[in-house]
């Protein structure tokens, strides 16, 4: 079993930056790939980021690509979403999850509750 609580998110302008953290509970955080997905009023929620179990491979939606770095610390129990250059279209809660490495929603047993990212233009 794995709890995880995101922090991080706010108010900022475009081309402004932001760092989302997600903090784990639990002794199994290692053994979980990780992501990030996203849910804007209206919308799906999509997916963001995700990184491996070591943290050796990474994946990105194309929307993010070259803006976004995820990254994960094994010993704290905590990955981030260094996010920059923001757009406006970037506002959305974000959610950090743990799981299966992959993009689909599916894939990931655990979620936190969310925090929320708005970037004004």
């Amino acid at each position: 079993q794995v709890q995880l609580v995101e922090s991080g998110g706010g108010l900022v302008q475009a081309g402004g930056s932001l760092r989302l953290s997600c903090a784990a509970s639990g002794r199994t955080f290692s053994g979980y790939a990780m992501g990030w997905f996203r849910q804007a009023p209206g919308k799906e929620r999509e997916f963001v980021a995700c990184i491996s179990v070591r943290g050796g491979s990474t994946y990105y939606a194309e929307s993010v690509k070259g803006r976004f770095t995820i990254s994960r610390d094994n010993a704290k129990k905590t990955v981030s979403l260094q996010m920059n250059t923001l757009k406006p279209e970037d506002t959305a809660v974000y959610y950090c999850a743990a799981g299966n490495y992959g993009t689909d929603r599916s894939a990931y047993h655990f979620w936190g509750q969310g925090t929320q990212v708005t970037v004004s233009s």
